[in-house]
């Protein structure tokens, strides 16, 4: 059989042309396995009609209720349309404004994501952990390892705010709480972003861990910031430092394509004079705690129940909703 590779041609461009076949053929895989499952249900069907046969009836269910759900995983990755929504992501939560009130919020959502990640089967590894002065987080950094994690979790960025009484106020009144979500996919190997050196500082500090862990007597803790850009990443999740600065870098690599993304995005939405940016005064979810509702601004999507949704129980709702309306 003749392989794209064995035409004439420039051998990188071959090499291409038979990695784009490949993608194809692993697309069409699913269609052509519904497509002999359909086959095998309708000669089933055929057989029944010939002969009342109990046994055939119960493989024919079986069939059906697979082909149910080989429809049910195509409908499903037909949401994710980002070139990386099949791999794994980075996740940052920054603390807003407010102190220990916003602190406490982060460390929440810190929470509310660990634990729908436990009952995804996700890995989780945390990278940098920055803890509150008096409760909660200022910010933490870590990586989801998990198929579609990035796919997935892409639409939680953005603004989440909190309202609620707040249990570190004396007096019970309501308090309003911010916090932010940045969301990176993690760039495979093919996918290269030029970065000067020039542009870099690093910087190493003593590794400062949640609840005491990680903590060591070395300073092999990595800060980087793109001068450029303004970015910052951190990691001190190893002892050693050498592994901890290609962490950082694998994340900077993240956010700077991310960035140039979300560059050309932008220029296509003034052209079309509907420019969305994401900011800090982009509000995406509002959980409000007194009320009993957890609210998206984007779909409208919304639960009364809002223990579960903290629990990371319900996050998968808002996140269908979110791909299904294309945000």
């Amino acid at each position: 059989m003749l392989q794209v590779s064995d035409l004439w041609l420039d051998p990188d461009k071959a090499k291409t042309l038979q990695q784009e076949k490949n993608l194809l053929d692993e697309q069409m895989r699913p269609f052509r396995h519904l497509k002999q499952s359909l086959d095998d249900l309708q000669a089933l069907v055929d057989l029944i009609d010939d002969q009342a046969d109990s046994e055939l009836a119960q493989e024919a269910d079986l069939l059906m209720n697979g082909v149910k759900q080989l429809i049910a995983d195509i409908e499903f990755k037909k949401m994710f349309t980002h070139q990386f929504d099949s791999g794994n992501a980075f996740i940052e939560i920054q603390s807003g404004s407010g102190g220990t009130e916003a602190q406490d919020w982060a460390d929440m959502l810190w929470r509310m994501y660990r634990r729908w990640c436990e009952k995804k089967g996700f890995e989780v590894e945390l990278l940098d952990y920055s803890p509150g002065d008096v409760a909660g987080i200022k910010g933490v950094t870590f990586k989801i390892t998990g198929s579609y994690a990035y796919g997935l979790l892409r639409t939680e960025t953005g603004v989440h705010r909190l309202v609620r009484k707040s249990p570190f106020d004396s007096g019970n009144r309501r308090h309003t709480s911010f916090a932010a979500i940045f969301v990176t996919p993690e760039l495979d190997d093919t996918i290269e972003v030029q970065i000067n050196p020039a542009d870099l500082r690093i910087d190493t500090y003593r590794a400062s861990g949640a609840g005491g862990q990680h903590v060591n007597r070395t300073d092999s803790a990595v800060r980087i910031t793109h001068h450029p850009t303004g970015i910052v990443v951190q990691c001190q999740s190893d002892r050693s430092q050498h592994k901890n600065k290609a962490q950082a870098m694998k994340q900077l690599q993240a956010k700077l394509y991310e960035l140039e993304e979300q560059k050309k995005k932008d220029q296509v939405a003034q052209l079309e004079g509907q420019k969305s940016d994401i900011t800090w005064g982009a509000q995406v979810r509002s959980y409000i705690l007194d009320d009993a509702r957890v609210k998206d601004l984007r779909t409208q999507y919304e639960t009364t129940n809002t223990q579960a949704m903290l629990n990371g129980e319900l996050l998968d709702d808002f996140i269908e909703a979110s791909l299904l309306k294309g945000v």
